[in-house]
């Protein structure tokens, strides 16, 4: 199946219990910059939900923090297909955050490839 290169905000993981349940019974691995954690949750109408977060101790101006989470952001649009593509025919939907770890702002092209290389990891740890 084709799948936009979109983000609506059905797909974006909020409200306390979900994000609760993510980071106290998720998995998590690393892809530096990005550490990203999951885990599973009921079949929902969207495959997969997220959150992208950039620390307050790492980077102290809101305008790299936005920065850093609005290139998450666009990379995660961009190369979700595959991920999608993979949880098409489970029977679960998928809670995954992607926290930033880096020490410094990098270029959109760098956390773009780390990001595909992240998802493609994802997809091979899933159950």
């Amino acid at each position: 199946m084709l799948y936009r290169n979109t983000f609506p905000k059905a797909e974006h993981l909020c409200g306390k219990t979900s994000v609760d349940k993510l980071f106290t019974e998720g998995k998590s691995f690393l892809c530096y910059p990005v550490r990203i954690v999951f885990c599973t949750t009921d079949k929902a109408d969207v495959p997969a939900r997220c959150l992208m977060s950039a620390p307050k101790k790492r980077f102290k101006h809101a305008v790299d923090r936005n920065r850093l989470k609005r290139q998450l952001r666009e990379s995660y649009r961009l190369n979700k297909g595959v991920l999608f593509s993979a949880l098409e025919s489970k029977d679960y939907q998928l809670l995954v955050a992607f926290n930033y770890i880096g020490d410094k702002v990098e270029p959109t092209a760098f956390v773009q490839r780390k990001m595909k290389i992240a998802l493609e990891k994802l997809v091979s740890k899933l159950p």
